[in-house]
This record gives C-alpha cells, sequence and structure tokens, in this order.
C-alpha cells in the first residue's frame, strides 16, 4: 500500500460547506414539470416535417440546447443543467402522451414521485404541444404493431412493457474516454471525414449521409451549448461582489472554454466534460440508467498528473466529485403513473463504477477509487447508484473501505463479482479484453462501456407467478376471465411432472410475449426516436453509418427482467408435496383456499400446512432450490429461441439472455396476483431479483447466499440480491470483518453475481412514516438502486420494512 493510498484511506465521510449547502437546496425541493424541451421539439418537428426521423431530431436537440434555460447554481464548481428549474422534470412528448392528459391533474396527489406543475404550463401542453403529438409517439406506434394478445397479457399482469412503449431507452455507458481523448471537435471532424468519404455505390448511402449529417448537427449544438455557460460564467463574474467567487467563475469560464472544442487536460476540465457528455443523452432522450461507467479508470490519468503536480489535493477532489453527484441527482424524469410504480423514489439509476481489473487481468483499484467512496460516503445522496467491482486480488483496504461504507446505512456500494461477470460477459460474446472492462448499468446489468447498445436489461417484465396463477386455472386469469393459451387444468395432472409441463407450456407462451412486446417497441423506437448523439458515442456505430437502433453498436444483446423466482420455487414447492408426495391436500382444497385468500378456517388450515411442511428457497435447502433453478434454466431456454431486431446488422449478440433485475417492480406485479400456493396473499409484492421472498427465509444469510448460489448464474446479464442488517450487526470491526468474509466467501467460492445491503431497521422506517419530515434524507435500498424513503408510495415502503433483518 502506497503513502498516497494511505493519506486518502485518512480522509473521513464529510462534505463542505459548499456542498452541504448545495445539497439542503435540492433536499428542500419539490421537483416541478419543465415543459421547455416540450416546447421546442414539437416546434422543430413543425418546421421540418418532411425531415428523416434522425435528421428532425437531431435539429430538435440542438435547438433545445441553444434554446433552454441555463444558469449556474451559486457556489457549484460544475455546470450544466438539464430542465429550467432544479431537478426539475422534462416532458418528452415524442414518446406519449395520453398520460399526461389523464393524469396531469394528479401529479402533486401522486403517492410516491410526485411533481409540481403551474396552470400555464398545464394550457401549453393540453393546447400547443400534446395536439400536435396525437397519432405519432412511440406509444401510438408501438401499440399499432404489437400484436394484441400481447397487449392483452400486459393487461393481465403477466407481462409489463410500459417503460418500453412510454419512454427511450437508457440502460447504456457511452464511450467517456474517447471524448476526452479527442474533444468534441475532434469527434466533429471524424464525423465530416467520414460524411465525405462515402461511397455513393454503397446502397445504404443516402441513409448513412442523413446519420451522419444528424451527428454533425447534434455535436455542432453541443459546442455551441458549452459556449453559452461560458458566457454566462464570465457576466456572473463580471457582476459578483465577492472576490472570491469572481476567481472561481472566472476559472469556469476557461475550463469551459477548454473543452467546449478541445481535449481536456486536467482533472477539473475532464469531471466538468465528463458531465455535459452524461447531461445531454439526458436531454436527448427520456429512458434511465444512463451511467457513467468507470469513472475511476477515465478520469484517473487526469487526478494523478494534477496531484503529483500539486495542482490538487484530496479535499478538493471530493469536493468536485460530490458536485458532480449533486448534479447527477438533480437529473428527473416524469412518468406514467403505471411506469412509475415500477421505479418509485425518482430514481434514474445513474450508476458508478469502481474498482475491478484493467483489461489486462490486474487489479485496477487506485486513490480515486477510494475518493469516490469518500465522496459517495459524506455525500449520502442516491445518486450516483455506485457499484464496487470485486475479483480475489482487490486490496483488503478497498473492501474494508467498501463495507465502511456500507455501514453508513444509505445502500451503497452494491458489490459485484468480476469471477462470473466476466466469464458471463465472455460466454455471450465479448473478448476477454473487453469483458474484463465491464461497467455496471443501472441497477446490476453488466456490459462493456461504450460498445454495448441499449437496454441490456430490457424493460418488459416477465412475471412468473402470474404465469403460474394461469396455469392453475387452465390458462385463464381469475381475475378477469381471459384466457390467452390454453393448457390442462391441474385437476387432469396425474403427478407434479404432469402439472410442472403445464406450467412449462404457459412460461413459453408468456415468454414469447415478453420478447414480442421488446421487438415492437424497439421497431417503433428505431423507426421514430433514433438518437444521433448518443450513437455518436457508442462504437461501432460512427465507423458503420449506423444508430444504436440499426445495428451500429459492437455488442448488442438484451435480456427481459424475470419476476418472482422465489415465490414460484416456493408455490411448485408446496404443490409437489402436500398435493403429489403426501396428499394431505387436494387441488380443490389449494384452489379454494387461493380464491378465499386463506381467510375460511379451511384456508388458515391450508396456510399452515404450506407455512410449516414446505421447505422455502433461500434456507439452502435442494428441494425447493432446484425447483427454482429448474424454473430459470426453462426460461432460459426458451429465450434462446429468439434475435432482437438489430440480429445479422452488425452487433456481436443480437440475442436475449437472463436477468433479474426487477427494480420496484416486485410491488405493482404482485398487485396483479390472487393468493398463491407458496402462502402469499393477494396483491401482496412478490420477491424482488433472487432474492428470498420476505419471512421465508430462516437459517441465515449464508443460506441465502447458497441458495442463490444455485441458480445458472453465468447465462445472466443481471443478478439482484438484497440482504438487511440492523445497524447493530456492524456497528464494531468486527462487524465490518465478518461482512467482508461474507462478501469473499459469496463471490469467490460460490460465484454469486451481485449483493447489495440495507443497513437500518424497522423501527426507524416506521419512524420515517409517522413523520417524514424529520426523516427527508434517510435513504434505503429499494432493488437495484436506492431512494428517499419518504419518497416512496406506501405499499414500497412496506415492502422494504417487511424483509427479513439478518445478523452475522
Amino acid at each position: 500500500m502506497t503513502q498516497s493510498v494511505l493519506d486518502v484511506l485518512e480522509t473521513g465521510y464529510t462534505m463542505s460547506e459548499r456542498i452541504r449547502s448545495m445539497r439542503e437546496a435540492l433536499l428542500e425541493t419539490i421537483p416541478e414539470v419543465c415543459i421547455e424541451r416540450a416546447r421546442i421539439y414539437t416546434e422543430t418537428y413543425q418546421q421540418n416535417e418532411a425531415d428523416p426521423p434522425i435528421l428532425k431530431r437531431a435539429k430538435a436537440l440542438a435547438s433545445t440546447l441553444e434554446k433552454m434555460t441555463i444558469f449556474i447554481y451559486q457556489d457549484e464548481l460544475l455546470v450544466g443543467n438539464q430542465a429550467s428549474k432544479p431537478r426539475g422534470a422534462p416532458i418528452f412528448p415524442e414518446y406519449s402522451w395520453d398520460w399526461i392528459v389523464n393524469e396531469i391533474d394528479e401529479f402533486h396527489r401522486r403517492p410516491g414521485d410526485k411533481f409540481l406543475i403551474d396552470q400555464k404550463a398545464k394550457e401549453i401542453l393540453l393546447k400547443e404541444v400534446i395536439p400536435y403529438w396525437k397519432g405519432k409517439t412511440l406509444y401510438d406506434r408501438a401499440t399499432q404493431i404489437i400484436p394484441d394478445f400481447v397487449l392483452k397479457a400486459q393487461e393481465i399482469g403477466a407481462i409489463s412493457g410500459r417503460g418500453n412503449i412510454t419512454s427511450g431507452d437508457g440502460h447504456i455507458i457511452v464511450n467517456f474516454p474517447k471524448v476526452l481523448e479527442k474533444g468534441w471537435k475532434g469527434l466533429l471532424e471524424e464525423t465530416i471525414e467520414k460524411k465525405e468519404s462515402l461511397d455513393p455505390r454503397d446502397p445504404d448511402f443516402i441513409k448513412k449521409k442523413v446519420f451522419y449529417e444528424s451527428v454533425i448537427i447534434v455535436l455542432e449544438g453541443v459546442i455551441k451549448f458549452i459556449k453559452r455557460y461560458e458566457q454566462l460564467a464570465k457576466l456572473e463574474a463580471s457582476v459578483t461582489e465577492n472576490p472570491f467567487r469572481k476567481r472561481e467563475l472566472e476559472n469556469i469560464a476557461k475550463v469551459l472554454d477548454r473543452i467546449a472544442e478541445r481535449p481536456p487536460t486536467s482533472f477539473y476540465e475532464a469531471i466538468q466534460l465528463t458531465w455535459f457528455v452524461h447531461l445531454i443523452t439526458q436531454i436527448e432522450s427520456n429512458g434511465h440508467s444512463f451511467s457513467l461507467g468507470r469513472l475511476d479508470q477515465y478520469l484517473y490519468p487526469y487526478w494523478a498528473k494534477d496531484f503529483q503536480e500539486g495542482k490538487i489535493d484530496h479535499q478538493f477532489t471530493v469536493e468536485l466529485l460530490q458536485n458532480l453527484f449533486i448534479k447527477m441527482f438533480t437529473i428527473n424524469k416524469i412518468r406514467p403513473w403505471a411506469h412509475t410504480r415500477f421505479g418509485m423514489g425518482y430514481t434514474t439509476y445513474q450508476n458508478v463504477t469502481i474498482g475491478g481489473q484493467d483489461r489486462s487481468g490486474r487489479d485496477a483499484t487506485n486513490e480515486l477509487s477510494i475518493l469516490i467512496l469518500k465522496a459517495v460516503g459524506g455525500l449520502r445522496l442516491t445518486t450516483p447508484n455506485l457499484s464496487a467491482r470485486y475479483h480475489t486480488t482487490s486490496p483488503r483496504f478497498y473492501l474494508e473501505e467498501c463495507a465502511r461504507v456500507i455501514r453508513l446505512g444509505f445502500g451503497m456500494p452494491a458489490m459485484k463479482n468480476d469471477e462470473i461477470i466476466i466469464p458471463a460477459l465472455m460466454e455471450k460474446g465479448a473478448t476477454i479484453e473487453d469483458a474484463r472492462d465491464y461497467a455496471i448499468v443501472g441497477c446490476v446489468e453488466a456490459a462493456v462501456p461504450g460498445k454495448w447498445g441499449y437496454r441490456n436489461t430490457g424493460m418488459s417484465f416477465l412475471n412468473a407467478l402470474k404465469v403460474l396463477e394461469v396455469t392453475l386455472y387452465g390458462g385463464k386469469c381469475p381475475v378477469n376471465g381471459c384466457c390467452l393459451h390454453t393448457t390442462k387444468t391441474p385437476q387432469h395432472c396425474k403427478n407434479f411432472e404432469d402439472f410442472y409441463q403445464e406450467f412449462r407450456k404457459q412460461l413459453a407462451f408468456y415468454t414469447k410475449c415478453e420478447v414480442l412486446m421488446d421487438a415492437g417497441a424497439d421497431t417503433a423506437l428505431e423507426e421514430l426516436v433514433p438518437d444521433a448523439f448518443c450513437s455518436a458515442l457508442v462504437d461501432n456505430c460512427l465507423e458503420r453509418g449506423k444508430s444504436i437502433k440499426e445495428g451500429g453498436a459492437v455488442y448488442d444483446v438484451v435480456s427481459g427482467p424475470f419476476s418472482g423466482l422465489a415465490n414460484t420455487a416456493n408455490s411448485l414447492a408446496s404443490i409437489r408435496k402436500l398435493i403429489y408426495e403426501e396428499r394431505t391436500l387436494t387441488w380443490e382444497e389449494l384452489l379454494t383456499a387461493l380464491r378465499e385468500n386463506f381467510e375460511s378456517p379451511s384456508g388458515q388450515m391450508v396456510l399452515k400446512k404450506i407455512r410449516d411442511k414446505v421447505p422455502k428457497y433461500g434456507n439452502d435447502e435442494d428441494y425447493v432450490d432446484a425447483l427454482a433453478q429448474r424454473v430459470m434454466e426453462d426460461y432460459l431456454y426458451e429465450l434462446k429461441n429468439y434475435r432482437n431486431t438489430r440480429f445479422g446488422r452488425g452487433p456481436i449478440g443480437g440475442n436475449y439472455c437472463g436477468s433479474t433485475s426487477n427494480i420496484s417492480a416486485n410491488v405493482p406485479l404482485g398487485m396483479a396476483v390472487g393468493a398463491t400456493p407458496d402462502g402469499r396473499r393477494a396483491g401482496e409484492p412478490i420477491a424482488e431479483g433472487v432474492s428470498p421472498f420476505y419471512g421465508t427465509e430462516k437459517k441465515g444469510p449464508t443460506a441465502v447466499l447458497k441458495s442463490v448460489s444455485k441458480l445458472p448464474t453465468i447465462k445472466m446479464i443481471a443478478q439482484l440480491l438484497n440482504l438487511k442488517f440492523t445497524p447493530s450487526v456492524l456497528a464494531k470491526e468486527e462487524g465490518i470483518k465478518k461482512l467482508i468474509d461474507l462478501i469473499i466467501t459469496f463471490f469467490r467460492d460460490l460465484k454469486g453475481w451481485h449483493v447489495q445491503f440495507n443497513v437500518v431497521d424497522a423501527q426507524t422506517l416506521r419512524e420515517a412514516q409517522k413523520s417524514p419530515e424529520k426523516y427527508r434524507d434517510l435513504i434505503v435500498r429499494v432493488a437495484g438502486y436506492s431512494a428517499l424513503f419518504v419518497a416512496l408510495d406506501p405499499k414500497t415502503q412496506e415492502d422494504i420494512i417487511r424483509r427479513t433483518e439478518h445478523s452475522l
């Protein structure tokens, strides 16, 4: 361990008064709707009706960057805003509009994720903006081309693709190092050269020409955007009476002058440029999970040079990092309530990844890795969603620092395992060098930064427990009687294997529905809302003259989030054991108990048998764990039959794989399912990710990890596991040591993908429900992300409270 690392480790978890003031101001701000982008995009589309969509969108983005309100927060060191108001949420009308009309008067009355909107803004949206977009949006197109039976599958709750068909893709990491290396002018020159060297004999000459023209328009707009801030900084410097702030503003102007066109030469310039890259992707598209990738790797050369030359110290580094993270916290999106319920807490899933290996397989931990941990620990906000990579030679001091930040109790960092993720990415076609360079996108999904297409974790959720429920009724939904795929009723199944095969048929059918939902959304996204800016920053779009959706990325593998695994396995275990093996329960008795929600005396007896006699997933019981493994294997087998819309068009992959990253979808997905054979009551949340269903894991965290390790993890691209501890468990150094040993055992020996921790007790959460004003900055881990507890809706709050609290 070098002296420099020792010095970094001694840095505390603090924030300057500047950062504290900015943080407090944002926490006190109620998010508002901003309509500037909506008006500018509408006007630009109206003026350029004949343009191809990508060219029209490029002009609209450039116009927005030219005309939108810009400002510099008091005392901030990094500049650039997404909307006209702090934490403002722009409207993106090109994706969908009907929900705005239906919900606009309810934005401020939502049970969670509330937004203010003034009357004038309402009138502009309803009278000037939305009328133009009727019949022209992503949602309009997607719902026209997606088969009716797929939309009905969504109506009954077996799948949900609302995020696909009402918003952009997101779920991506662009090539930040390339922008830092070349600067905007270098990228612009490269694009112009590509355009001028096009061969007219190429059958795609016209499409490629339009693509390059769109990129040129956007990059020129970006340069002007940054120069606007430079002029604003100079103006504010000229009028401020504070000499210290005057020097800061003058320095900001110099930084902006440099990065408006040229590559950065300092850490300050590099981090400001990084923010602009990230910010503009968020203005271009309303997709979420745009992530920064390996921040500690591509910013490190700038930091190390400045540090060695005495131009920066640890304290100012942390302040700049925290300023960046506060800027990320200002990013906000408003979505339909039906979509919002799947990701509660104003979350935008902006991930930062630290640690791990470099492209040669050496440990990549550096001083900046630790300083990022210090900055996140001191700031304690929901953003960034911090991921810490582990491998067998990760330094102990790094793991200890991760554990100490986890002990602070706001759910970060989430831990990721190189020992399984690197082989898993190679299994999907990545080179070993690219696989070693992976970063986390959004929640827990892994991708190669700057080379992977959109949405490596899809937004079309499969509700496995709902699939099991319809199997219990021969394919019919017990709520509305809809039957999309008929199978035998369970009374006609002679044995468990016979019943399982009927479930298998339903699983195959609804997997098809999930993929077709995804394909319909992708087709509409490619046709109507291609993104020139984001595509320009993903390899090999410029080389191929294609947008990401046309097949421009190096890799393009998409997964569908699989939800409710624990409940499904537990339900199958109940059926096998009680009905077919012990024969202590009949199908009639079970179905009657389910219809009565276990409330009758006979239903209570059935419930007692389920709870007392049947092994539950999460306790290292092969009887039920094998069922979880089988269900997941069968789902992955079905996915192998499908290709995404980029297949054969350039990228490596072009197929689907597995994911259990279901964000907070386990709450609304559970609302669509009645009582189930695992003892879960009607409408209750289902289990999230690969976590056990709360209250069913009885043998401690090690047993949970062993159950999870039996799943086909290497075939996944995302795996979500939550564990919850009370603060007293980690209060002493002994607890820190045990936590590190637990992580190492899970990762090194059991080859787990991911684990994250809530360190909070139920009593504190109950108090926060009663007195939210006293707990406005209480942060909890929801699923693959953290959120302000008081911003969550009551159902999601209750889901977190009920999770099992473990000891070490």
